[in-house]
């Protein structure tokens, strides 16, 4: 038996933040000291390197509980499934559900649970709980619920990835405009066919990498430092992704026994453009080949990281045929693969 993505949905925010707005920010070094150029200058390099040009957040009143509910909303209507025949809601974030104006992360109940309540899911035995596995966490959710479907423990998942990252960032840090918001969800069924999950892999590097993501104070020294904001080492980042995504990529490509050629689609964490093009070419490297052209969509030049919910609202968008100059067909094999806090890595081929 495998596994089936049966149905997908995502909520993209309607507020729309441009780079021109954060023209006004007062961004510093991590000792507060000014930078020693202007922020036209810090914007144009950050476009260079990201290849961000705006990115979607949450309306004030709404929570990402709330994006997440509206997703799967859509994922449940798209499989066209009776809601009370969930098995399992898993719901990977990060930060939990994050009043607007506040800092504060609120997880209790879990927001699985929330979105169970939402969907007014009245059968006990869907049983609802959170996973915090990084920006690799809605991929994660997808195998656990491979665990549960193959080995007989369950028939059909809600799997979410949704975060509100913009309400966790340190706005004198020029990291904060690379955050997003967002949600992605999908149901996971099984199926004996020939289409379905292939092959995964999954991984934690915990040693040196673990707190390349993490809590930290405010660059503005005024500020209370004991209030934490979203802090990353960059380089540091991109380096480990370079190192160990295409490995891992490779590996659950083997397993699966599809050739390289026959990977049409490759739907990667949406993190920054310049570190997922390298990743994809390093990939294609460990073939001796090249990637072919339009083997990656992106959305993030519109839609900036959200974390969990990169993947799953590129999978909807590419369905449904809203990227342009992409598009899938019946049978074609898609390799999804991210890399984020933990530090964490995992992929799986994919049968359309």
């Amino acid at each position: 038996m495998k596994i089936q993505i049966t149905g997908i949905g995502s909520y993209i925010p309607s507020l729309k933040i441009h780079n021109t707005d954060f023209d006004k920010h007062v961004f510093l070094n991590e000792d507060g000291s000014a930078f020693a150029y202007p922020n036209d200058v810090v914007i144009s390099k950050f476009k260079g390197i990201t290849g961000i040009e705006k990115r979607r957040y949450a309306e004030d009143h709404l929570n990402s509980s709330d994006l997440a509910y509206f997703a799967s909303q859509k994922a449940i209507e798209n499989a066209k499934i009776d809601p009370e025949t969930i098995d399992y809601i898993i719901y990977a974030h990060n930060f939990g559900d994050v009043n607007h104006g506040t800092i504060q992360a609120d997880t209790l109940p879990s927001l699985a649970t929330r979105v169970k309540n939402k969907l007014q899911i009245k059968n006990p035995k869907c049983v609802a709980y959170d996973i915090l596995f990084g920006c690799p966490g809605w991929i994660e959710g997808v195998l656990q619920a491979n665990a549960f479907i193959t080995s007989g423990m369950a028939k059909r998942c809600l799997v979410i990835g949704a975060e509100t990252l913009s309400r966790v960032v340190d706005a004198h840090d020029r990291d904060s405009m690379i955050y997003a918001d967002g949600a992605g969800a999908a149901i996971i069924e099984g199926s004996d066919s020939e289409t379905g999950m292939l092959s995964y892999e999954s991984g934690t590097f915990a040693i040196d990498e673990a707190n390349y993501l993490f809590f930290g104070k405010s660059y503005n020294q005024d500020l209370n430092p004991n209030t934490r904001y979203i802090k990353m080492y960059g380089r540091k980042i991109y380096e480990f992704a370079l190192s160990k995504v295409p490995a891992a990529m490779k590996s659950c490509l083997d397993k699966s026994g599809i050739e390289i050629n026959q990977v049409k689609k490759i739907l990667i964490h949406q993190a920054n453009e310049k570190m997922d093009e390298a990743i994809i070419h390093r990939f294609y490297k460990l073939y001796g080949q090249t990637p072919p052209k339009g083997i990656m969509p992106m959305c993030i030049n519109e839609l900036g990281n959200s974390s969990v919910a990169t993947v799953p609202t590129l999978y909807d968008l590419l369905t449904k045929g809203q990227i342009e100059n992409h598009e899938i067909h019946k049978g074609d094999v898609i390799m999804f693969a991210s890399v984020g806090a933990g530090m964490n890595v995992n992929a799986f081929v994919y049968r359309y």
